[in-house]
């Protein structure tokens, strides 16, 4: 339950459970940098903020991404970015941390690992440990 060490560019990486242990004690806001249809689909953290990294069409960056963060870690408070994988959180938690701000990737991302059959929501992620999230 302890972040892993500064990654180049970003505070570093954190478990689900630390992530949300962070966000229940107010010290951290919950970004998920998904698609709006990867939320309306797989499912979504109540409460979280949504700020996409990249949208559709065309998986094209988001103009209003860096705003976004800017107002999600207004007061201080830490950033721990939450995408399917673990992969476009790293980048975004990169952009937040040039934007001056303390973001953190969480590892697994919604969805878990990859098992022996490369599906994802079998090995890990925020789902598979149990923290609150919602399908529609």
């Amino acid at each position: 339950m302890q972040p892993r060490p500064v990654q180049a560019g970003y505070a570093g990486d954190v478990s689900p459970q630390l992530a949300w242990q962070w966000v229940q004690e107010g010290v951290a806001t919950l970004v998920d940098v998904r698609t709006d249809a990867e939320r309306e689909w797989v499912g979504f953290v109540p409460d979280a903020l949504a700020v996409a990294w990249k949208q559709w069409p065309g998986m094209a960056m988001n103009p209003a991404f860096d705003e976004g963060v800017r107002q999600a870690g207004a007061g201080g408070k830490k950033l721990v970015m939450l995408c399917r994988s673990g992969v476009r959180s790293i980048a975004a938690a990169k952009r937040a941390t040039e934007l001056g701000l303390e973001a953190y990737n969480i590892l697994e991302g919604f969805e878990g690992d990859p098992d022996a059959q490369a599906q994802r929501g079998h090995r890990g992620g925020w789902k598979r440990h149990g923290l609150p999230w919602r399908q529609n």
